[in-house]
C-alpha cells in the first residue's frame, strides 16, 4: 500500500511530455508561486530616525507649511501608530520651506508633519504597504496621502551626489497608493501612476489612476506590488485597480512619504489626521 501511494504521489509532482521525436520526458510540476517576505516593517512605537525624515519642502502650491520635530504636534506617536497631522495654528508665522526652485513658502496658519523614508528606507520594485485610517474626512482641501518615489529625486532634501532627478522622469518617478480629495467626495480616494510625459515637470496625473471607494475612518492596508510588468493597488488584499505593463518604467529604488497637505484656501479650524498603524515593505523570496 505504501508503495502505491508513493507513486501516486510522484506521478502528480511530475508531468509528462513527449519530446520532437515522440519519446516521452517527465518535467517538475510547476511550483507555488513564491511567497513575500519582509526587508522593512515599522510599527511606530516610537519615531524612528533610521527608517524616517521630516522632509520640508513646498509643492502644489498648498498652503500649509511642513514643520519639523512634531512641532506643534503635526506628527505625534502615540498608542502604537504616528498621526500624520494639519493643524490650524490661529495666526500667520513664517515658513522655511522651499521649492525645488529656491523659492521660500510665504507665512501662513497652517503647519503640517510630512515624513519620507528617504536615504532610511528605499527598495527596488515590491510590496510597500501602509495599514491607516483617517479621522475625518470629505472636507473641502483636504489631501492626505501615501505613495512612493524614486530615490533620485532633486527635490529637497537633497543628501547624496545622485539626487540631481527632476520629477517624474526615470529615477524620480512618483506612483501614488492613497490619495484623498477631500474636495471631491467622502469615503473616496485615488491610486495610480504618475505618467511621464519625458520631460522635468511633465507628469500626467490622471490617465493611469482612479477612483476608489472605501471606509477611509476604518483601518485598512493600502499597498502597490510588482506583479511581472504590472503595478496592482489591493485594499485589505484585495485587488481595485492595475497599472498594466507600467511596472517597468520604474525600475528605480524608491522611498516612501506619508503627508497630510492643505490643498486649497477654503477655511479650516482644529486639525486633520492621518492617523498611520504601520508600514512595510516586502519582495519575493
Amino acid at each position: 500500500m505504501k508503495q502505491i501511494l508513493t507513486f501516486v504521489l510522484i506521478s502528480f509532482l511530475l508531468l509528462a511530455m513527449t519530446n520532437s521525436d515522440g519519446d516521452t520526458v517527465y518535467t517538475s510540476a510547476p511550483t507555488e508561486v513564491d511567497a513575500w517576505e519582509t526587508d522593512f516593517f515599522d510599527d511606530f512605537n516610537s519615531f524612528n530616525p533610521e527608517n524616517w525624515q521630516d522632509q520640508m519642502i513646498w509643492v502644489n502650491n498648498e498652503l500649509q507649511c511642513y514643520v519639523p520635530d512634531n512641532k506643534y504636534g503635526t506628527r505625534e506617536v502615540s498608542d502604537g501608530s504616528i498621526k500624520i497631522k494639519v493643524i490650524n495654528i490661529g495666526e500667520k508665522c513664517p515658513c522655511d520651506n522651499m521649492d525645488k526652485h529656491g523659492v521660500q513658502h510665504t507665512d501662513t496658519e497652517y503647519v503640517a508633519g510630512r515624513i519620507c523614508s528617504k536615504n532610511r528606507q528605499e527598495f527596488i520594485k515590491g510590496k510597500w504597504t501602509a495599514r491607516l485610517k483617517l479621522w475625518g474626512n470629505g472636507e473641502p482641501s483636504m489631501f492626505p496621502a501615501w505613495w512612493i518615489l524614486g530615490a533620485q529625486n532633486n527635490e529637497p532634501p537633497v543628501q547624496e551626489p545622485d539626487e540631481t532627478v527632476c520629477w517624474p522622469t526615470t529615477g524620480s518617478g512618483e506612483i501614488d497608493i492613497f490619495e484623498h480629495h477631500g474636495d471631491g467626495e467622502d469615503d473616496h480616494f485615488t491610486a495610480g501612476a504618475i505618467k511621464n510625459l519625458g520631460g522635468c515637470g511633465e507628469g500626467d496625473w490622471w490617465s493611469t489612476r482612479t477612483g476608489i471607494q472605501a471606509s477611509l475612518n476604518d483601518f485598512h492596508e493600502y499597498s502597490v506590488e510588482w506583479e511581472a510588468s504590472d503595478l496592482v493597488y489591493r485594499v485589505d488584499g484585495t485587488e481595485v485597480y492595475r497599472n498594466v505593463g507600467l511596472g517597468d518604467n520604474y525600475p528605480e529604488p524608491m522611498f516612501a512619504i506619508l503627508n497630510y497637505a492643505k490643498i486649497t484656501d477654503t477655511p479650516m479650524t482644529g486639525e486633520w489626521v492621518m492617523e498611520v498603524d504601520w508600514v512595510k515593505h516586502e519582495f519575493r523570496k
